[in-house]
């Protein structure tokens, strides 16, 4: 903790600090001598203080922030400031207007989150580490030879070898340093991407999508900061494009080859052909649990390297096939979503600033955008975890 502060107090203009330590005394109706006995000092050494003659010590600090009723980071650093994020809406997206000014009121709050997530990591002094690859080159490509190059050559970046990402949004948030939140938004939504010098890579997933559908978006936002970085895009559920651009095939194709990669889902599907000596649909509704997508997306997947004839999906869901019906007949309980409005990274932040009391309870609360009561609560939760 002393650390974290020392290093503040190096950078900061002693006047500056002594100035705003005098005018949250007099706010709060004390003496310098009683302001002193906080720290154990004589009044003299205060006045050096407050005249911005004498360091204070990282301990001091705190105690006096405590005593003023705020946190250290309330009067020792401003907030960073972030460009707005440029997000461009294609007609297509024009249709519904109440929808259309939905999802700006969600990229308000996405951005404030962004905001907020540098300044905890200015704060600890910890910033996000971010292990970007170059921006592939795209231009001209064939789509899905180029979607499946991409993909294989990021797995093997980042160590995932060819069996499922079980933890997508961890992976992409830890591993490569992207910055993403949750939020609810219109069904026809699915996310939004945009690329900032400050904050690098950022993205929001509907929340009130299933978790399938969310990994789905994931692979499909990744992609986007992979080929198309510093273009925002926001994503719609497919069928809502007029005419599909490139890059958006692009983006759609990916996702196939990096959640279900070919040399792993031939491995899996002959094993379960070798078990039982045929492939049933019940091996289908397994085979799409263990990659974490929908049942859609892995008929498809199988049909596309013809491990299934053509148009086993459309005869399974034209013959009135019940997906949730038949998961919860296996045992197959809906993939528990990991759906916390803000990355475990950013909670992480939080919660030990609340606890070296470099922030508020109320700031802490603000962070993470719940009230005080639900704030304790998830500190509490968080506490125990760390512990």
């Amino acid at each position: 903790m002393n650390n974290i502060i020392t290093n503040v107090l190096d950078d900061i203009d002693l006047r500056q600090l002594g100035e705003r330590l005098r005018e949250l005394r007099n706010k709060c109706g004390m003496t310098q001598e009683s302001a002193a006995k906080v720290i154990n000092a004589a009044r003299t050494t205060m006045v050096a203080i407050e005249k911005g003659e004498r360091r204070l010590k990282a301990t001091e600090l705190i105690k006096l922030a405590r005593t003023y009723g705020i946190s250290v980071s309330d009067f020792v650093r401003e907030r960073p400031v972030v460009q707005p994020f440029k997000v461009k809406f294609r007609k297509a997206y024009r249709q519904n207007e109440v929808q259309k000014s939905q999802i700006e009121s969600e990229i308000q709050e996405w951005e404030k989150f962004c905001q907020n997530y540098l300044e905890l990591e200015e704060i600890m002094n910890a910033p996000l580490p971010q292990n970007y690859p170059r921006e592939y080159e795209v231009s001209g490509m064939p789509i899905e030879r180029t979607a499946e190059a991409i993909a294989l050559e990021e797995r093997q970046r980042l160590g995932l070898g060819d069996g499922p990402i079980p933890l997508l949004r961890d992976t992409l948030e830890q591993s490569v340093g992207l910055r993403i939140f949750y939020l609810k938004m219109p069904s026809k939504y699915s996310g939004v991407y945009t690329y900032d010098e400050k904050l690098g890579g950022c993205m929001a997933i509907n929340a009130n999508h299933p978790e399938e559908r969310r990994r789905w978006s994931l692979a499909h936002g990744y992609l986007h900061f992979l080929a198309h970085r510093r273009k925002s895009v926001v994503g719609l559920i497919e069928g809502q494009y007029k005419k599909i651009p490139e890059s958006e095939r692009l983006a759609e194709a990916f996702p196939k080859y990096f959640l279900m990669p070919t040399s792993g889902l031939l491995k899996r599907f002959y094993d379960m052909y070798r078990e039982s000596k045929n492939f049933t649909p019940t091996n289908l509704f397994i085979l799409a649990r263990y990659y974490g997508v929908s049942v859609e997306a892995i008929a498809n997947r199988l049909e596309e390297i013809e491990l299934l004839p053509s148009g086993t999906w459309e005869r399974l869901h034209y013959g009135g096939l019940k997906v949730r019906k038949v998961q919860e007949e296996l045992g197959l309980e809906a993939i528990l979503p990991h759906a916390d409005t803000t990355p475990v990274y950013y909670q992480h932040l939080a919660i030990e600033a609340l606890d070296l009391g470099l922030i508020t309870e109320g700031r802490f609360a603000d962070f993470l955008n719940v009230d005080r009561l639900e704030a304790r609560h998830i500190a509490n939760t968080l506490q125990e975890y760390l512990e």
